[in-house]
Parts: C-alpha cells; structure tokens; sequence
C-alpha cells in the first residue's frame, strides 16, 4: 500500500506551497507511485473567522500594512503567545482539521508552514492518532517562535543558523535535520543552455539580462527600480515578474515601452526565466533566494518583507552570496559592477558550492527512511473528560490549563465557584417556597 503523505501549507505568499511542491515532486522521483502525497492550506480550511482568511490578510499585509505586519510578527513571537493564540484557533477548528484527517487518513503529516504546526499535534495528541509529524523550516535565519513544536517527531532546516536557533528553542540534536533547502528538482536539473532558453522564451539572445521579481504577492518598490534602470540602463534586457499584484502590472505596462522589457503575471517557469537571465534582483523571501543559488545566479536583495526575512539579507551577505541594495541607487551600482566580465565569473565561481543543490531530494529520502525504520508515534497522554460531554469538554479543559500559565486560572477557578453557589442559593429558595 502507499504512503501516504500530508502536507499542510498557508498561501501566504507562494514560499509554502512551493516548498511542498518541491518536496512532493522529489518523493515522486525517488518512491514514484509507492507515495501519495495531498495539499491542504490548513489555516483557510479551519473556518474560524480572521484565520480561514490568512491568504488575503497576507497579501494586504506585505503590500498596504507592512508596520502592522512587523508589529503583529513581534508581539507574537514568543511561545506563550503561541501557544495561547492556537489553543483558541484549534477550539474552534477541530472538526474541519479531523474532517480532512478522514478524508486523507495519512500515515505522515508534513507541515510547511509554523501557523499549522501545534494544530496538527493538538489533533493528533488529543485522538490519539497514529501518524508521523514533520516539520520542515522554509526560513533561513529569522525564526519565529511557532517553528519550535515541542512534540514534532523530526524538524528539518536548511542552514545551520536555523538549527541552532532550534536548539536555542528547546528541540534535541535527535529530533532535528539539516539539509537543503526544499528547492523544486526542475531548478536543479535543468540543463539548457542560456542562449537556446532565451530563443525559447522569444528574448534577445545577446544583451545582459536581469531579472527582477518580489514574490508571489508582488510587493516591495518595483515600480522605482524598474523605472531608474530603464533609464540607466535602456540596453540591459528586464524580466520583470509581478506575481498575482494585477495593479502593479498594468502600471508596469503603461511604464515601460522597450522592446527589451517583458512584463510577466504569476508565472510557473520561473527556472527557464532564471536560466535566461544573468544576475535576478528580488526581496529577501528565502524560496526565490535559494533558486536563484541552486541555478548559480547572483542576486541583489532589496529588502525584507517581514522580519521573518530579515535574516536571509545577513545570510546572504555574510556568505558572499550576492548584494544587499535598499536603495534603487544601489542596484544600479551593483549592476555596472557585476557588468564588467571578470567580476561576473569570480561571483558565479562563489556559488559552485555555496548551497545544496539537492535540497528535496534530501528531505524526502528522510521522510521515506522515518516511515520505513520508526514506529508511528501514539500519544500517550490523552485529555480527561470532566463533566462537560464530547470534545468540547476536553478543549475546554485543555484552554483552562493553558490560560492558568498567563495567572487567568484563579479568575476562571473564582467564577466556577461564584456559578456553583448561586445554583444552591436557587435551590434552597425554591426549597423554601
């Protein structure tokens, strides 16, 4: 029978969701049709309100309200915070996490987003469910404190900062792996050739060629960079990606005019337009980082959506993977630089070696080799019931015990006792009636 695999992914931003496509296509590589694999986005399926919208909230986010998303990010990050935040949401979204349990019944459980990782333990600890649980980290260096799951079976990073950051949270040395990161097997094995990849995609064969793209939600300064190197630059030849931002698009169209400008939407080829392209401009979200590294491209980081990313502009840098430009001005310097023939080789020569190539491969020969050789982890503490019925009475319960952490125990302790005699001072007045 085949393995069966569960991946539970957010569509904030297209990191999550690729990570996991990435993984799924190496299981198929290696294990073929002896694996099933499914996608869940689990924060948009638990149906409680502010949380089933993430994907949308996200997009608003990280384009319209970036301080409210620094703020949001930091006042959350800390165990306790999450810890209480998604005790509440699994209250509410039990039944639609079981309900896509029963639907899949899968033998591993592989969360690639920090948001959905304590819902999958609760579920599984609370039913007492037999199934393995991964967790695999998309980021580089800035963790938040949801990455750390105390009751994981196995958490995989990419870079040895992210582990000991792990460390640092409490996870053991056992229970923890470095790898690659999860980049898509067709950025790693593709083989042609710039010149015929350029004639294929209909693009100049001859003129340096950058391309320039923000992520999934488009956001960041586009706009001011592409409009400064069209004028520094009017020979270089743009590929610009915009993702799912249909507004920045259309502005980009009415911008540019050049027949060495292409304007594209959300594409799905991104590793033939890497292929194309000499040197890839981008913000610091670690999945288009570390494509643009596994396919030997330098890179220009603009900024850090998020502080979740700010690390991965360190990581970069520190490892002399490319250029921190904040500032158009920057890229526009860092461009001639890398121009000049000499400069361009000795920065492809850096990154050879600079990161695993084979980054899913690694994750999904672990997975297959934990299915293979260790037990299904069983729960074994599972909650009491009291005397409220069913699984209400066992979350309620749970909540209690976590909100006595914060010192709401005794207030909750307090009312129950306040509830308890004002019923007996009801019974002894109709007693007495």
């Amino acid at each position: 029978m085949a393995l069966r695999i569960l991946f539970t992914i957010s569509d904030t931003g297209g990191g999550h969701r690729a990570g996991a496509a990435a993984i799924c296509a190496a299981l198929t590589r290696i294990a073929g049709d002896d694996v099933q694999t499914f996608t869940v986005d689990l924060l948009a399926s638990t149906g409680v309100p502010v949380v089933r919208s993430a994907p949308d909230l996200f997009d608003k986010l990280s384009t319209r309200w970036l301080p409210l998303f620094d703020l949001a990010y930091r006042m959350t990050d800390s165990s306790l915070s999450v810890n209480i935040i998604q005790e509440f949401v699994y209250l509410g979204s039990h039944r639609n996490l079981m309900r896509i349990f029963n639907e899949v019944r899968p033998d591993m459980v592989v969360s690639v987003h920090s948001l959905s990782n304590r819902m999958v333990t609760h579920a599984r600890r609370t039913y007492r469910l037999s199934l393995h649980y991964v967790t695999v980290v998309t980021d580089l260096v800035s963790l938040h404190a949801s990455w750390a799951d105390s009751e994981v079976d196995l958490c995989i990073v990419a870079t040895r900062e992210a582990y000991e950051k792990q460390t640092q949270q409490g996870l053991p040395p056992a229970r923890l792996a470095l790898t690659g990161f999860p980049v898509h097997p067709k950025f790693t094995y593709y083989a042609t050739d710039q010149q015929t990849t350029r004639a294929q995609l209909g693009l100049a064969v001859v003129p340096f060629t950058v391309l320039i793209t923000s992520g999934g939600v488009g956001s960041g300064n586009m706009r001011d960079v592409v409009a400064m190197l069209i004028r520094a630059y009017p020979h270089l030849q743009l590929l610009i990606v915009t993702g799912r931002n249909t507004v920045l698009r259309d502005d980009l169209e009415a911008l540019a005019h050049s027949a060495h400008v292409h304007i594209y939407g959300f594409v799905s080829n991104m590793e033939e337009l890497m292929a194309a392209s000499d040197v890839v401009v981008t913000k610091a979200g670690p999945g288009t980082l570390m494509e643009s590294l596994v396919m030997r491209k330098p890179v220009l980081v603009t900024q850090a959506v998020g502080p979740q990313e700010q690390g991965n502009i360190e990581y970069v840098v520190n490892h002399a993977l490319g250029m921190h430009c904040p500032t158009v001005e920057r890229i526009v310097a860092a461009l001639a630089e890398l121009q000049q023939p000499h400069v361009y080789a000795e920065t492809v020569a850096r990154l050879v070696d600079a990161v695993p190539r084979d980054g899913a491969e690694q994750i999904a020969r672990l997975l297959l080799q934990r299915f293979v050789h260790e037990p299904p982890h069983i729960p074994r503490r599972i909650e009491r019931l009291a005397a409220l019925p069913g699984v209400a009475a066992r979350r309620l319960r749970a909540s209690a015990r976590l909100l006595r952490t914060v010192g709401v125990g005794r207030l909750w302790r307090r009312q129950a006792l306040a509830r308890r005699r004002k019923g007996r001072v009801g019974q002894n007045r109709r007693v007495r009636r």
